[in-house]
């Protein structure tokens, strides 16, 4: 089973740029879509952005599009989330997982999950 561990979270001031890192064992990502999501204390833990296996295709929610870049390296069984021109609402603890599709973030591991790293945005 995919195992990871996400690094890089931080406070940022609004406005600023942040990048976190998921590091991933047990297996090798290139066979899997792969996705970022993001949980706070007001809402369920939701899908942020996805790569597909090879890295051809992107995408992202409404919230975070042309501010946020989701890339992968497969040779280094790392995924990243490059975080721009941040907002207090991109606020939350972030997670990666394999996903079965993208365009559901379906987890292809059900119920397993990192620790997360914690982005906070100060106004």
């Amino acid at each position: 089973q995919l195992e990871v561990v996400e690094s890089g979270g931080g406070l940022v001031q609004a406005g600023g740029s942040l990048t976190v890192s998921c590091t991933a064992s047990g297996s090798t990502i290139d066979r899997y879509s792969m996705a970022w999501f993001r949980q706070t204390s007001e809402k369920e833990r939701e899908g942020v952005s996805c790569i597909s296996w090879g890295g051809a295709t992107t995408y992202y929610a409404d919230s975070v599009e042309g501010r946020f870049t989701i890339s992968r390296d497969n040779a280094k069984n790392m995924l990243y989330l490059q975080m721009d021109s941040l907002k207090p609402e991109d606020s939350g603890m972030y997670y990666c997982a394999a996903v079965v599709d993208c365009w559901d973030y379906r987890p292809y591991y059900k119920g397993h999950w990192g620790k997360g790293t914690l982005v906070t945005i100060s106004p």
